[in-house]
């Protein structure tokens, strides 16, 4: 994934500085890993307190890491775009000790944008899916 916008370029340090102020993904443990154009890879090192009941990792904890992704994709180097819709399929158990969340552009119109999200874990295991629409604001 390049790390340009436009002509000038923006390090990978700096996109992480503009999204630091995304306190909830954040303060959960979202990290920004790469971003390009129209896409973003994101992940979160998972601790007990992203466990529900039964152990396993709480859907909160997984749509919070995809929707960030989806944030960081859609915004990183553009104009502001805020989520319209969002849709998560939860597809299997995480098993290992880290989400992986990669956001890909899918079409991008003059105010609306649509994103695919894919969450595995280190592992490889698949996760969860999502789309999002996004309109610019």
């Amino acid at each position: 994934m390049q790390e340009t916008t436009g002509n000038a370029t923006m390090t990978l340090d700096e996109v992480r500085e503009r999204f630091s102020h995304d306190r909830f993904a954040t303060e959960n443990g979202a990290v920004i890993d790469a971003v390009g154009e129209g896409c973003a890879k994101c992940s979160m090192e998972l601790k007990d307190k992203h466990r529900n009941a039964l152990g396993a990792v709480m859907g909160g904890a997984i749509f919070t890491l995809a929707d960030f992704a989806f944030a960081v994709a859609s915004n990183w180097n553009k104009n502001s775009q805020v989520s319209l819709n969002a849709s998560i399929s939860f597809l299997g158990k995480a098993k290992g000790r880290k989400l992986i969340a990669e956001a890909r552009k899918i079409k991008e119109g003059r105010k609306t944008c649509y994103y695919e999200v894919t969450v595995s874990d280190e592992l490889g295991n698949q996760v969860a899916h999502m789309t999002s629409n996004g309109f610019a604001v």
